[in-house]
């Protein structure tokens, strides 16, 4: 290559003539067109949206060199024909078309430079219509190879060749997704680079997924401005019909059913298990939810729904004790049952007794004596409603004053406009209550009664408005919504499903007892009325309290014996150091001593099971095995004594009111191992049926009237997975609206 170069102007550029050019183009001239470059890269990416490699343009500085170009026949005196024209009739740097053998010529080896560049070892240099010619030894595209034409135009080619890439991908096993930047973000403000490749099946399951977490309706992937919204995230992905996103679903819920089935089937501890019936008001069908709850290896406290069934009518104690069963049976969970909650109806009662008999005793917790919990948030709900009868002419009457000022935009809009003329300043909207739920009602009468003076204002202005309540009646509630709210705040609290709450049912029903004991004192006939009539209903059910939440009390390390002592005085009126408080306290102790050989017995078999793979070892090794197992046995009984003695003896721990007992015991347990594990279990055991009826809801929201026509298995396959995707995501933030 010479030193120097030399520069030629734009009229003299020298292309070479197409042997297969019709006409030759015209001279350039006064008249020809301007000569227009196109803009840099421009030429790759229209190459790129053809599908064909990306042409240099022509070069516009070119050396002059006395070398005959290579090809040329040594001793020819003209080499090539040459001709004048304009950039506009360029002949394209590569060609597509197809060539006959008779059209190509081997290079002869003395006429040609010594090839360095490894280009040349996927492409192959030949004379192709008399011209020098580089082929694409991949998919035989034919590129310019002449002198001045360079090597950079075929490296870009084997860039974006789609045959050498799917051989490389077929030996080294790489993938042909082109790998992007994708940002993150982290902790402390700190955004992560990484590189993110597309892939159409991830987006496709993780659209399905947010269809589900979100009760989306299935046809979202049909709606144009979803789809346009999807085209300009990501262009590659191909969005599919309703009816495939309903197949992925099933298929996942499906997949991730399995999984949970056998992480259930090889949990260590047992389930206690929630249920509630709900019946869909379009489609005027019975569902049947069943919950899970459990702690895992790492102590926390989880919940899973098992099944949304549809229950046919009549919803029987047959019916439910038979789908229940069914569903224990398929997640393998019919020998590790340790407590079914429901509500308090007849036909409750009678299912759990089937569920007895169904699974036997045998395979239960002390014969299953304590298999049945009864929802303590419907047993306050049939307290407070008891209590609530003496006002029911102030509730109908409040009742009916909301549901006419809320009936149209137009009253909305007057009722605001009179709170702005008594100077009343609306803090919350006015919200009708449900008749059957009584922590409504009590809403319902808590944001009314700031608004007297606006009622009393609109009896005045409108002729029409005739059910508001007397004098009378505002004063008495306004003495029960104060009393109220301790049951409020309380219902509220037993219906957390992320903290444990069996620790603090026996303490809490004490408090409710000892303040409508304090009603009764009140001067107010109606109070009195209203206490008497909740302490015959509180008689009742919690005369005794279950035994259960007994030891549950006697398992927080800051209660112990001293918080049943104070409950059963408290609850019974009686001294704290009489013999009826103390003989009460040891029958929850010695409860809780038979319910620890229960599990000192499922010990007991499972090292049974590991002895009978040890009748194939060596005489010594089994002499030296039956001396540890007479050793463990002898001192049985007393050991698991000694373990409550010392867990009851030992100082309580600060009350605080923020205390995780689960973290205790997974630490601090260790030192009192089969208690430890009769606490894990205990502490799963949910005080209510709530579980199961946030699942109705939601349902609520999926069966609306729009979307009625789903099936039963689709709402099943739907509610399950999308509340197994919430436990999935549960340490992220999700928005519902």
């Amino acid at each position: 290559m010479p030193a120097a170069m030399e520069t030629v102007p734009v009229e003299e550029l020298e292309v070479e003539e197409r042997s297969d050019q019709a006409e030759p183009p015209p001279p350039l001239g006064a008249d020809a067109p301007h000569l227009q470059i196109p803009a840099p890269g421009s030429g790759a990416r229209l190459g790129f949206l053809l599908g064909v490699a990306p042409s240099r343009p022509a070069s516009i500085a070119a050396p002059r060199s006395g070398l005959p170009p290579v090809g040329a026949v040594a001793g020819s005196g003209n080499t090539r024909n040459e001709t004048r024209t304009s950039c506009s009739s360029q002949a394209p740097a590569e060609s597509v078309n197809e060539i006959s053998d008779d059209e190509v010529e081997e290079v002869p080896a003395l006429a040609t430079r010594r090839l360095t560049s490894d280009v040349w070892l996927e492409m192959s240099k030949k004379i192709v219509r008399g011209k020098p010619t580089a082929i694409c030894n991949y998919c035989h595209k034919e590129l310019t190879a002449g002198a001045k034409s360079g090597t950079s135009h075929l490296r870009d080619h084997l860039k974006i060749c789609t045959q050498r890439m799917l051989k490389l991908r077929a030996t080294s096993g790489k993938s042909l997704c082109q790998s992007q930047l994708r940002m993150t973000a982290q902790a402390e403000g700190k955004v992560n680079v990484e590189s993110y490749t597309f892939d159409q099946e991830t987006c496709r399951e993780e659209l399905g997924d947010m269809i589900v977490l979100h009760d989306y309706p299935l046809s979202i992937v049909d709606h144009a401005g979803f789809r346009r919204f999807v085209h300009a995230l990501q262009p590659l992905f191909k969005l599919h019909t309703r009816n495939s996103i309903r197949k992925d679903i099933i298929g996942r819920h499906d997949k991730e059913k399995m999984k949970a089935i056998e992480y259930m089937t090889m949990l260590q501890s047992r389930v206690a298990v929630t249920t509630d019936i709900w019946t869909a008001d379009n489609q005027k069908k019975g569902y049947m939810a069943i919950t899970g709850h459990f702690v895992d290896e790492s102590w926390k406290l989880r919940s899973i729904l098992m099944g949304f069934i549809y229950v046919p009518a009549p919803h029987t104690g047959d019916v439910i004790a038979e789908e229940l069963h069914e569903t224990l049976m398929q997640w393998n969970l019919d020998e590790k049952l340790f407590t079914v909650t429901v509500d308090n109806y007849t036909s409750n009662d009678k299912a759990v007794d089937l569920m007895i008999s169904n699974i036997g005793k045998s395979k239960l917790l002390l014969q299953g004596t304590m298999l049945h919990m009864r929802c303590c948030s419907h047993i306050l709900n049939l307290i407070v409603k008891d209590g609530l009868d003496v006002m029911k002419s102030a509730i109908h009457n409040i009742r009916e004053s909301v549901a006419y000022w809320t009936a149209t935009p137009k009253r909305v809009e007057k009722f605001e406009e009179m709170a702005k003329y008594k100077k009343v300043k609306i803090t919350k909207k006015l919200r009708l209550d449900c008749k059957t739920r009584w922590n409504s009602v009590f809403v319902m009468l808590e944001i009314a009664l700031p608004y007297r003076a606006v009622f009393e204002r609109a009896k005045i202005v409108d002729k029409q408005y005739e059910s508001l309540p007397t004098s009378d009646e505002w004063d008495f509630v306004a003495m029960v919504v104060p009393r109220l709210s301790l049951f409020y705040e309380i219902t509220t609290l037993f219906s957390g499903t992320d903290y444990v709450t069996a620790n603090i049912f026996f303490p809490k029903i004490c408090e409710i007892k000892m303040r409508i004991r304090q009603w009764a004192t009140s001067t107010d006939l109606c109070i009195q009325e209203m206490s008497n009539n909740m302490i015959d209903k509180f008689d009742k059910y919690w005369t005794d309290i279950q035994g259960l939440m007994g030891i549950a009390t006697l398992l927080d390390p800051r209660y112990k014996k001293h918080m049943l002592v104070a409950c059963f005085a408290m609850l019974h009126g009686i001294a704290s150091t009489s013999y009826e408080c103390i003989e009460k306290v040891d029958l929850v102790v010695a409860d809780l001593h038979r319910l620890i050989e229960e599990y000192e017995l499922d010990g007991d078999e499972y090292q049974q099971q590991e002895e009978c793979s040890l009748s194939e070892k060596p005489a010594p090794a089994i002499m030296s095995f039956f001396h540890d197992i007479v050793a463990q046995q002898k001192p049985a009984a007393a050991r698991l004594q000694g373990e409550i003695e010392h867990y009851l003896s030992d100082d309580l721990v600060p009350y605080t009111e923020k205390f995780n007992v689960l973290d205790w015991w997974k630490v601090a347990g260790t030192r009192y191992p089969t208690l430890r594990k009769v606490a894990r279990d205990i502490f799963a055991i949910p005080i209510t049926s709530v579980a199961s009826e946030s699942a109705f809801s939601t349902s609520g929201r999926i069966v609306h009237e729009h979307r009625s026509r789903l099936t039963s298995h689709m709402l099943e396959v739907l509610m399950c997975y999308q509340d197994w995707l919430r436990n999935k995501y549960k340490g992220e933030k999700i928005m519902h609206f």
